[in-house]
Formats: C-alpha cells, structure tokens, sequence
C-alpha cells in the first residue's frame, strides 16, 4: 500500500468560486488582516499584516463528492476558512505536511470512497514538532480503506488542509 501523500491547498478554480459566492451561497467581503497570522487555506500559510483576505463558507467534502462521484449524505459539512481577497501565487508549501499551518491540537479525520467518516486521530504536537505529523498520516493512510484526510484545527473544528494519496 502507497503511504506518500499530498497536502492540497484549495484549487484555484474552487477559491475563484469562492470568491464569487461561498459554499453558503453568499458573497463575503473583504477584509485587511489588521495583525496578520490567519491560517490561508489558499496557499497554506498564515496571512501577513495588512493583507486583503475573506472568511468564507467551504465545503470541502462536497467538492471532494463532486469530484469522485461520492456521496457523503449527513457527512456533508461545511465551515469557514480564510483564502486571499485576491489571486495568489497558490500553495507554498513543498512536499509533506505543511507545517505552517500545524498548531497544538489537531485531528486527522479520515473518509472512505464513499465519503463517511471512519475515524479521527488527535495529535497534539507544538509547530516546532510538526513534521512528526508525516509519520501518523502514513499510518492513517496505510488503511486501504481510506480514501482522504482532513486536518482540522480541535479548538473551532475548521477545515485545515486536505490530503490525499501521493
């Protein structure tokens, strides 16, 4: 079984969408980061000062369904996350967990082929150990019946990033 992976920032497509209106069916307004520091799900990194980005509504699971031909009935969820007000140079994390975006506690919520849940790991590693996280993904992976993983932050449950299979 392939336990390589890929971290994956929202596709360019997805966030010209979410632009446009979010997952909710709204139109969000810009904002500029007054302290910086927001978790960018668009190019996995952490806004800068003054900064133009949104909050919008995502669904990242439905997009995931729309693409295989899923269907994750009550596991369809969606919750905010922020992208860049405008186009960005994308995802600037290079192979691996994006340790950028890693904070204290974390769960990695993994899905099958259909798209249901079929369990979660907490990890709780400071940033600076962050790229312990590769390990535990190539065990949550090794499950052959596990298609994707979410991370997600334990404290407001938000969407971080999405991994896939290498």
């Amino acid at each position: 079984m392939d336990t390589t992976y890929e971290a994956r920032a929202i596709a360019p497509a997805v966030l010209r969408e979410l632009r446009e209106r979010d997952d909710a069916g709204v139109t969000r307004q810009p904002l500029t980061d007054p302290e910086g520091g927001a978790p960018l799900r668009c190019c996995l990194r952490h806004s800068e000062q003054g900064e133009r980005i949104l909050l919008v509504s995502y669904a990242p699971l439905r997009r995931w369904a729309a693409e295989t031909g899923a269907e994750p009935g009550p596991y369809d969820e969606r919750g905010p996350v922020f992208i860049h007000a405008d186009d960005c140079a994308g995802q600037t994390s290079g192979p691996g967990y994006p340790v950028e975006m890693h904070g204290g506690r974390r769960v990695l919520r993994a899905y099958n082929r259909e798209g249901r849940i079929l369990g979660g790991t907490l990890i709780e590693l400071p940033q600076e150990r962050a790229a312990e996280v590769d390990g535990v993904l190539r065990d949550v992976l090794a499950n052959p019946e596990v298609a994707l993983v979410h991370v997600r932050a334990v404290e407001f449950g938000c969407f971080m990033v999405e991994i896939r299979r290498g």
